[in-house]
Protein backbone atom coordinates (compact mmCIF):
# COMPACT_ATOMS: atom_id res chain seq x y z
CA UNK A 1 0.00 0.00 0.00
CA UNK A 2 1.31 3.60 -0.67
CA UNK A 3 1.99 6.09 2.23
CA UNK A 4 -0.71 8.53 2.22
CA UNK A 5 0.64 12.30 2.54
CA UNK A 6 -0.51 14.16 5.79
CA UNK A 7 -1.94 17.91 5.04
CA UNK A 8 1.24 19.07 6.54
CA UNK A 9 3.64 17.26 3.71
CA UNK A 10 0.84 18.17 0.72
CA UNK A 11 1.21 22.07 1.73
CA UNK A 12 4.93 21.85 2.01
CA UNK A 13 5.09 19.50 -1.63
CA UNK A 14 2.34 22.43 -2.96
CA UNK A 15 5.04 25.09 -1.43
CA UNK A 16 7.80 23.67 -3.12
CA UNK A 17 6.22 23.80 -6.89
CA UNK A 18 5.44 27.86 -6.20
CA UNK A 19 7.84 30.38 -8.01
CA UNK A 20 10.43 32.60 -5.53
CA UNK A 21 7.94 35.42 -6.17
CA UNK A 22 5.07 33.10 -4.88
CA UNK A 23 7.65 31.52 -1.78
CA UNK A 24 8.21 34.87 -0.85
CA UNK A 25 4.56 36.37 -0.71
CA UNK A 26 4.01 33.59 1.51
CA UNK A 27 6.93 33.97 3.50
CA UNK A 28 5.76 37.38 4.06
CA UNK A 29 2.55 36.66 4.99
CA UNK A 30 3.10 33.67 7.09
CA UNK A 31 5.99 36.37 9.13
CA UNK A 32 2.63 39.26 9.32
CA UNK A 33 0.60 35.99 10.71
CA UNK A 34 3.13 35.06 13.26
CA UNK A 35 3.36 38.72 14.07
CA UNK A 36 -0.72 38.96 14.72
CA UNK A 37 -0.39 36.38 16.68
CA UNK A 38 2.35 36.99 19.18
CA UNK A 39 0.80 40.26 20.07
CA UNK A 40 -2.01 38.37 21.08
CA UNK A 41 -0.72 35.51 23.29
CA UNK A 42 2.44 37.64 24.33
CA UNK A 43 0.70 41.12 26.33
CA UNK A 44 4.89 42.35 27.96
CA UNK A 45 6.78 42.33 24.65
CA UNK A 46 9.85 42.96 26.13
CA UNK A 47 9.62 39.46 27.11
CA UNK A 48 10.30 38.28 23.04
CA UNK A 49 13.65 39.90 23.80
CA UNK A 50 14.05 37.87 26.60
CA UNK A 51 13.04 35.07 24.60
CA UNK A 52 15.25 35.79 21.51
CA UNK A 53 18.22 35.32 23.63
CA UNK A 54 17.20 32.55 26.18
CA UNK A 55 16.73 30.65 22.29
CA UNK A 56 20.23 32.13 21.30
CA UNK A 57 21.56 30.65 24.41
CA UNK A 58 20.02 26.75 23.51
CA UNK A 59 21.90 27.46 20.12
CA UNK A 60 24.92 27.61 22.24
CA UNK A 61 24.01 24.79 23.92
CA UNK A 62 23.20 22.70 20.79
CA UNK A 63 27.27 23.69 20.04
CA UNK A 64 28.74 22.58 23.09
CA UNK A 65 27.08 19.32 23.45
CA UNK A 66 28.65 19.08 20.07
CA UNK A 67 31.67 19.56 21.09
CA UNK A 68 31.93 17.74 23.86
CA UNK A 69 29.93 14.87 22.75
CA UNK A 70 31.10 14.36 19.25
CA UNK A 71 34.47 15.90 20.11
CA UNK A 72 34.47 17.75 16.25
CA UNK A 73 34.21 21.18 15.33
CA UNK A 74 33.25 19.78 11.39
CA UNK A 75 31.01 22.55 9.83
CA UNK A 76 30.72 24.87 12.76
CA UNK A 77 32.27 28.97 11.52
CA UNK A 78 34.81 29.66 13.58
CA UNK A 79 34.10 33.00 11.92
CA UNK A 80 30.76 33.58 13.11
CA UNK A 81 32.03 32.56 15.97
CA UNK A 82 34.41 35.23 17.03
CA UNK A 83 31.82 38.32 15.15
CA UNK A 84 29.37 36.97 17.44
CA UNK A 85 31.62 37.15 20.86
CA UNK A 86 32.79 40.50 18.73
CA UNK A 87 29.71 42.14 18.91
CA UNK A 88 28.57 40.33 22.16
CA UNK A 89 31.70 42.06 23.77
CA UNK A 90 30.66 45.61 22.34
CA UNK A 91 27.16 45.43 23.36
CA UNK A 92 28.25 44.80 26.63
CA UNK A 93 30.67 47.33 27.16
CA UNK A 94 27.37 49.27 25.82
CA UNK A 95 25.05 48.26 28.37
CA UNK A 96 27.29 48.54 31.54
CA UNK A 97 28.45 52.19 30.47
CA UNK A 98 24.61 53.36 29.44
CA UNK A 99 22.01 51.14 30.31
CA UNK A 100 22.46 47.62 33.00
CA UNK A 101 19.49 45.60 33.20
CA UNK A 102 18.90 41.81 32.50
CA UNK A 103 20.17 41.50 28.86
CA UNK A 104 23.59 42.78 30.74
CA UNK A 105 23.20 39.47 32.41
CA UNK A 106 22.00 37.40 29.55
CA UNK A 107 24.56 38.61 27.02
CA UNK A 108 27.09 37.64 29.51
CA UNK A 109 26.58 34.10 29.79
CA UNK A 110 25.95 34.20 26.37
CA UNK A 111 29.67 35.83 25.60
CA UNK A 112 31.08 33.24 27.66
CA UNK A 113 29.73 30.19 26.58
CA UNK A 114 30.75 31.92 22.93
CA UNK A 115 34.38 32.30 23.82
CA UNK A 116 34.22 28.88 25.26
CA UNK A 117 33.56 27.16 21.78
CA UNK A 118 35.98 29.67 20.14
CA UNK A 119 38.87 28.17 22.41
CA UNK A 120 37.43 24.60 21.66
CA UNK A 121 37.30 25.19 17.66
CA UNK A 122 41.16 26.94 18.11
CA UNK A 123 42.69 24.63 20.48
CA UNK A 124 41.23 21.40 21.83
CA UNK A 125 39.87 20.71 18.46
CA UNK A 126 41.78 22.58 15.85
CA UNK A 127 42.39 19.19 13.84
CA UNK A 128 38.82 19.00 12.75
CA UNK A 129 37.78 22.53 12.04
CA UNK A 130 37.17 22.79 8.09
CA UNK A 131 39.56 26.37 7.51
CA UNK A 132 39.39 25.75 3.83
CA UNK A 133 35.51 26.09 4.47
CA UNK A 134 35.62 28.73 6.37
CA UNK A 135 36.95 31.28 3.75
CA UNK A 136 34.55 34.13 4.24
CA UNK A 137 36.64 37.27 4.46
CA UNK A 138 35.54 38.99 7.70
CA UNK A 139 36.23 42.76 6.93
CA UNK A 140 33.77 42.39 4.24
CA UNK A 141 31.39 42.77 7.07
CA UNK A 142 33.60 44.40 10.09
CA UNK A 143 34.83 47.25 7.86
CA UNK A 144 31.47 48.41 6.46
CA UNK A 145 29.46 48.09 9.61
CA UNK A 146 32.50 50.33 11.27
CA UNK A 147 31.69 52.77 8.56
CA UNK A 148 28.31 52.61 8.52
CA UNK A 149 27.83 53.39 12.70
CA UNK A 150 30.51 56.53 12.37
CA UNK A 151 27.47 58.20 10.00
CA UNK A 152 24.46 56.86 11.43
CA UNK A 153 24.40 56.12 15.44
CA UNK A 154 22.00 57.28 18.38
CA UNK A 155 21.51 60.85 18.96
CA UNK A 156 20.92 60.66 22.63
CA UNK A 157 23.14 62.27 25.48
CA UNK A 158 25.34 59.13 25.42
CA UNK A 159 29.42 59.81 24.40
CA UNK A 160 29.93 59.85 20.79
CA UNK A 161 32.32 56.64 21.20
CA UNK A 162 29.32 55.01 23.31
CA UNK A 163 26.54 55.90 20.25
CA UNK A 164 29.19 54.53 17.20
CA UNK A 165 29.82 51.31 19.73
CA UNK A 166 26.15 50.96 19.89
CA UNK A 167 25.30 51.36 16.40
CA UNK A 168 28.15 49.39 15.30
CA UNK A 169 26.86 45.99 17.55
CA UNK A 170 23.69 46.14 16.35
CA UNK A 171 24.89 46.54 12.74
CA UNK A 172 27.44 43.32 12.80
CA UNK A 173 24.98 41.14 15.11
CA UNK A 174 22.95 41.90 11.68
CA UNK A 175 25.36 40.10 9.15
CA UNK A 176 27.36 37.75 11.73
CA UNK A 177 25.74 34.84 10.59
CA UNK A 178 26.71 35.18 7.19
CA UNK A 179 30.34 33.11 7.23
CA UNK A 180 28.24 30.22 8.81
CA UNK A 181 26.07 30.12 5.56
CA UNK A 182 29.56 30.24 3.77
CA UNK A 183 30.39 27.02 5.39
CA UNK A 184 27.04 25.32 5.14
CA UNK A 185 27.45 26.31 1.12
CA UNK A 186 30.88 25.17 0.70
CA UNK A 187 30.49 22.17 2.30
CA UNK A 188 27.44 20.51 0.73
CA UNK A 189 26.57 19.04 3.33
CA UNK A 190 24.70 20.53 6.49
CA UNK A 191 26.00 18.65 9.99
CA UNK A 192 22.70 18.31 11.95
CA UNK A 193 23.51 20.18 15.63
CA UNK A 194 25.13 22.71 13.16
CA UNK A 195 21.50 23.06 11.63
CA UNK A 196 20.22 23.14 14.99
CA UNK A 197 22.27 26.29 15.94
CA UNK A 198 21.56 28.10 12.79
CA UNK A 199 17.84 26.93 12.96
CA UNK A 200 18.24 28.62 16.85
CA UNK A 201 19.19 31.84 15.48
CA UNK A 202 16.74 32.44 12.78
CA UNK A 203 14.05 32.16 15.60
CA UNK A 204 16.22 34.63 17.53
CA UNK A 205 16.21 36.76 15.41
CA UNK A 206 12.44 36.37 14.32
CA UNK A 207 11.37 37.16 18.05
CA UNK A 208 13.94 39.78 18.49
CA UNK A 209 12.67 41.42 15.22
CA UNK A 210 8.71 40.93 16.35
CA UNK A 211 9.81 42.68 19.59
CA UNK A 212 10.81 45.94 17.74
CA UNK A 213 8.11 45.82 15.08
CA UNK A 214 5.43 45.24 18.13
CA UNK A 215 7.05 48.03 20.48
CA UNK A 216 6.80 50.43 17.52
CA UNK A 217 2.88 49.53 16.78
CA UNK A 218 1.95 49.64 20.15
CA UNK A 219 3.69 53.14 20.76
CA UNK A 220 2.35 54.30 17.89
CA UNK A 221 6.02 54.66 16.78
CA UNK A 222 6.71 57.13 19.96
CA UNK A 223 9.37 54.43 20.48
CA UNK A 224 11.19 55.70 17.13
CA UNK A 225 11.46 58.97 18.99
CA UNK A 226 12.78 57.46 21.55
CA UNK A 227 15.99 55.90 19.98
CA UNK A 228 16.86 59.15 18.57
CA UNK A 229 16.49 61.37 15.65
CA UNK A 230 17.77 61.06 11.87
CA UNK A 231 18.22 57.50 10.23
CA UNK A 232 18.76 55.25 12.80
CA UNK A 233 15.32 54.39 14.54
CA UNK A 234 14.91 53.17 11.01
CA UNK A 235 18.45 51.87 10.69
CA UNK A 236 17.31 49.63 13.99
CA UNK A 237 14.35 48.31 12.27
CA UNK A 238 16.23 47.60 8.89
CA UNK A 239 18.83 46.04 10.84
CA UNK A 240 16.79 43.16 12.46
CA UNK A 241 14.69 42.70 9.65
CA UNK A 242 17.79 41.90 7.40
CA UNK A 243 18.96 39.33 9.48
CA UNK A 244 15.78 37.61 9.91
CA UNK A 245 15.31 37.76 6.01
CA UNK A 246 19.21 36.08 5.79
CA UNK A 247 18.44 33.17 8.05
CA UNK A 248 14.69 32.99 6.91
CA UNK A 249 15.31 30.99 3.72
CA UNK A 250 17.54 28.48 5.87
CA UNK A 251 14.64 28.15 8.53
CA UNK A 252 12.40 27.29 5.41
CA UNK A 253 14.60 24.37 4.07
CA UNK A 254 15.53 23.81 7.75
CA UNK A 255 11.65 22.71 8.07
CA UNK A 256 11.10 21.01 4.93
CA UNK A 257 13.97 18.71 5.33
CA UNK A 258 12.81 17.72 9.24
CA UNK A 259 9.51 16.89 7.35
CA UNK A 260 11.12 14.96 4.64
CA UNK A 261 13.70 12.98 7.39
CA UNK A 262 10.44 12.20 9.62
CA UNK A 263 8.31 10.76 6.46
CA UNK A 264 11.23 8.89 5.78
CA UNK A 265 11.62 7.65 9.43
CA UNK A 266 7.98 6.84 9.18
CA UNK A 267 7.88 4.85 5.96
CA UNK A 268 11.14 2.92 7.23
CA UNK A 269 8.90 1.76 9.61
CA UNK A 270 5.94 0.65 7.57
CA UNK A 271 7.98 -1.30 5.42
CA UNK A 272 9.69 -3.00 8.45
CA UNK A 273 6.14 -3.95 9.40
CA UNK A 274 4.63 -5.25 5.67
CA UNK A 275 2.68 -2.48 5.84
CA UNK A 276 3.91 0.04 2.70
CA UNK A 277 4.81 -1.06 -0.63
CA UNK A 278 7.57 1.07 -1.98
CA UNK A 279 7.07 2.09 -5.48
CA UNK A 280 9.66 3.18 -7.94
CA UNK A 281 9.35 7.00 -8.94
Amino acid sequence: MKAEKSPIQSVMAWIRRQPPKVKAFLGVVTAMTLLVFLRVIVHEHDNLFIASEAVHAVGIAVLIYKLTKEKTCAGISLKTQELTALFLAVRLYCSFVMEFDLHTLLDSATLVTTLWVIYMIRFKLRPTYMEDKDNFAIYFVVIPCAVLSFFIHPSTRHHIINRISWAFCVYLEAVSVLPQLRVMQNTKIVEPFTAHYVFALGIARFLSCAHWILQVLDTRGRLLTALGSGLWPVMVLISEIVQTFILADFCYYYVQSSFFVSRLVWCKKLCENGMLELVEV
